[in-house]
């Protein structure tokens, strides 16, 4: 367990420090709303602040977003305590969510406002501007949706019943050391019914 909450604290910090210095580089060497093309349209920088969620949803009501932020930190850390993610691709995505929501978080509490700056697009068609924790989000997210989750059985260690090699297939659970199936009671097939 200590190794998996290890590997969380790893990877959030990553995303919240990468985070945090994209948007303090953002916020120092970009000028307001104003695009600088990276490749042509398709991916510009445009520094901007938002009040709402992620990509600009929900700006201007006043609700404080920093719930949902707070929310999904305790969630993830709960399931990781309590053991309910299996190690692999969900608890990297659980880890990618942390960073992300925790880097937003950061903002939304001393501002109120969320920087964002990656654009992308093409022609008149534009995702809403956003950054890294925003992006790390939603990767972990279709992560954590693609993901496989792990059976019972292979979390327990054990096989789910397969039968491994020198087993009789028709005996159950339990049936080692009875012997081999002997006749049907009253003769079998041929004898007389009780």
């Amino acid at each position: 367990m200590k190794r998996d909450f290890a590997r969380l604290a790893a990877v959030a910090a990553a995303v919240f420090a990468l985070d945090r210095w994209t948007k303090l580089w953002a916020s120092t060497a970009l000028p307001f709303d104003r695009p600088v093309p990276i490749l042509g349209e398709f991916l510009r920088l445009t520094y901007t602040r938002n009040s709402g969620v992620a990509f600009g949803l929900g700006q201007g009501t006043g609700f404080p977003y920093y719930v949902f932020s707070l929310a999904a930190a305790a969630v993830i850390v709960w399931l990781f305590a309590t053991r309910r993610v299996a190690p692999g691709p969900r608890q990297l995505a659980l880890a990618l969510i942390l960073g992300g929501a925790l880097g937003n978080l950061v903002d939304r509490i001393a501002t109120g406002e969320v920087v964002d700056f990656i654009e992308i697009g093409v022609a008149r068609w534009h995702w809403p501007v956003f950054n890294v924790a925003d992006s790390a989000v939603s990767v972990g997210v279709v992560l954590f949706a693609l993901a496989r989750a792990p059976r019972a059985a292979d979390r327990d260690g054990r096989d789910g019943g397969a039968l491994h090699e020198g087993e009789a297939g028709s005996a159950g659970p339990g049936a080692e050391g009875r012997g081999a199936p002997g006749p049907l009671p009253g003769g079998g097939a041929g004898g007389p019914v009780a």
